[in-house]
This record gives structure tokens, C-alpha cells and sequence, in this order.
């Protein structure tokens, strides 16, 4: 009876068999059993670890290597050749603009030289190319923007808005009679002090500031002539081309009220003679090239006229910073 109470004990659900502990018995009657109060019957499989069996003495540098080493393990070269798989070889970057160089290798200079003795001159007539003023505007740095802003609401304050106006025609108005007295000069042969005596005295200033600079001007070449450059398109008017000092320049006359002794202080101005300089060397209207370039700023006060001479590195220089403007307005436009 017992025998038969236990195996229907076995059959039950495993909680229940700690009310075996209450069942009397002898263990006389069952002497090869032994009983438990645990709750499960049934021990789980004990699982088997698939990295004992690994030998680690042999790994153990690998393994110390890896986890101790915190930065990449890879070189450059590794990481090109990654790349070079996974996405193929690089592509080549685009220049920003047609990689043009300054001094044209393709133009020929005829060996006599045009039978006029009188300078170049050639109108500039309306086209849908920018001109270089234009290019140099519309892409100047926030800071030099801001500078010449600030001096505008100064002027307007100080001379008020129909002042101010006044002021910028008379500006433009000295530079356009500096630049007829100059062409003046150069095409009847006369001296800057002849000139000034018939010039308006408004610019007699000018002209006696840069008296000392027309000492070493000569072979004039243009005159207030019109440039393009037909591959990157755009043009501009360039005031002279002249040699200085034996050198042929383009040559920028500039105005100023105020001190310029250093080439830094004309802002964008080197920027301008370089792009006529391309400009000129690439327009089949001139059977010559130029590769120096030349800032004369003229003083109203009459105070000697500060010449800055670019040599060719120099143009070359800012050659390569008018592309990149150019290239900027391009994006722009």
C-alpha cells in the first residue's frame, strides 16, 4: 500500500513531493531508496564550454595584442587599399576653372610690329560678359564689404544722403579728367607740368603727383583700350600699356585722398591688372604679350604718386586668386 501511495506521489507534479517527509515510514521497508525534499527531480546537463578544449598558451599574445591595442591597426596604406576595393580608385577633382595659364603658349608674335606709332584703342562695346569690376564686386570678402559700408553710413552721416552722392560723382568725375590728361600727355608728348597748366585744377594734384612716375614711362603701347578673354569670358578696359623702367606693364592709374604706400593697401587692384594682363595675352586684337604689371596711386594733395611693380611671380600669384574670384562668381551666376 505504501508502494503504490509513492508511485502515484512520482506521477504528481514535482512541488508536491516534499509531503513525502510526511509519510511514515520504515526504512526497513524500503532499504535501496533513498528520497530527497528538493523540488526538481531532474537535474539540467551541465553546458560544455567550446573554448576549453582551445589551446591558450598558443593565442595568448594574439589575444592580449587585440585587447590591450585601443587605437586602429591599420596604416594608410591599408585603408587606401580598403578604400580602392570598396569603392574603386579615386576620382580625379575638377580644377574650379579651365586651367588657363597667364602667358598664352599658343599665340604668335609677328616679327615686325604694327606700322602705327599711336597706341591701341579699341571701344568696349555691350556684350553678356562680365566685366572685371564687375567679378571683383560681386565677389568680395565679408570684411573688406563691411569696411567699405561702414565708410559709407560715416560719409552719409557726416555729409548727409544727397551729400554723399555729390561726393561719389565728384570722385568719379576727377578719375575720368586724371585719366584724359593722362591720354593727353602720352599721345602729344608733353610733360605732366605742361598739362597741368591746361587742366582743371581739380586734378593738378594728380597729375603733379605722378610726375616723377611718367619720368620712366615710355613705348606706349594702349590707351583706354577694350580686352577680352574669349576662353574664360569676360572683359575689361585696360588705362595703359607701356614699358616701365624697360619693362612692359599693364599699367592701373588709381586715385586716392588718402596714403597708399604698399601694395596691400590697393585691396583688390592686383587682382585687376592680372586679369587684364591673361586678358590681353589671350585677345588676338594684340599682337603682343605682357607678363609685369604696374598700381601708380596719384595724390590729390600733389604728394609723390606711390608706383607698385608687379613682377611676373607676382602677377602669377594673383593670377591664380582672380581665377579662383572668377570662379566663385561663375558659381554664383
Amino acid at each position: 500500500l505504501v508502494r503504490m501511495k509513492f508511485l502515484q506521489l512520482l506521477s504528481r507534479k514535482p512541488g508536491k513531493l516534499g509531503m513525502l517527509c510526511q509519510i511514515p515510514f520504515c526504512q526497513n521497508q524500503f532499504p535501496y531508496l533513498c528520497l530527497t525534499t528538493s523540488s526538481c527531480l531532474y537535474s539540467k546537463k551541465k553546458k560544455v564550454n567550446s573554448y576549453e578544449h582551445v589551446d591558450q598558451e598558443k593565442y595568448k599574445n594574439l589575444v592580449f595584442s587585440v585587447t590591450s591595442y585601443k587605437t586602429s591597426a591599420q596604416t594608410p596604406e591599408t585603408i587606401f587599399e580598403e578604400d580602392n576595393l570598396l569603392y574603386g580608385p579615386p576620382g580625379k577633382c575638377k580644377p574650379p576653372v579651365k586651367a588657363v595659364p597667364l602667358i598664352n603658349p599658343n599665340k604668335r608674335i609677328p616679327i615686325l610690329s604694327s606700322e602705327s606709332n599711336l597706341p591701341k584703342k579699341i571701344p568696349l562695346q555691350k556684350t553678356k560678359m562680365p566685366s572685371v569690376t564687375r567679378i571683383l564686386q560681386q565677389t568680395m570678402s565679408p570684411q573688406q564689404a563691411f569696411y567699405l559700408e561702414r565708410w559709407k553710413q560715416k560719409m552719409i552721416q557726416e555729409l548727409g544722403k544727397d551729400g554723399f552722392e555729390e561726393y561719389t560723382k565728384n570722385l568719379f568725375l576727377q578719375g575720368e579728367l586724371f585719366h584724359t590728361a593722362l591720354e593727353s600727355i602720352f599721345l602729344s608728348e608733353q610733360t605732366a607740368t605742361e598739362a597741368q597748366r591746361e587742366e582743371d585744377v581739380a586734378i593738378s594734384g594728380f597729375l603733379s603727383s605722378v610726375q616723377h612716375v611718367l619720368e620712366d614711362v615710355s613705348e606706349v603701347k594702349v590707351l583706354e583700350s577694350a580686352v577680352q578673354h574669349q576662353t574664360l569670358q569676360y572683359l575689361g578696359l585696360v588705362d595703359c600699356v607701356a614699358e616701365y623702367r624697360g619693362q612692359l606693364c599693364v599699367i592701373d592709374w588709381k586715385t586716392s585722398e588718402k596714403p597708399k604706400p604698399f601694395l596691400k593697401n590697393t585691396f583688390d587692384n592686383p587682382l585687376q591688372v592680372a586679369a587684364y594682363i591673361g586678358a590681353i595675352n589671350h585677345d588676338a586684337n594684340y599682337d603682343f604679350q605682357v607678363s609685369c604689371g604696374l598700381i601708380v596711386v596719384a595724390y590729390k594733395n600733389g604728394s609723390p604718386a606711390h608706383p607698385h611693380f608687379m613682377d611676373p611671380n607676382l602677377c602669377s600669384h594673383y593670377w591664380n586668386k582672380w581665377l579662383l574670384r572668377l570662379k566663385e562668381y561663375m558659381d554664383k551666376n
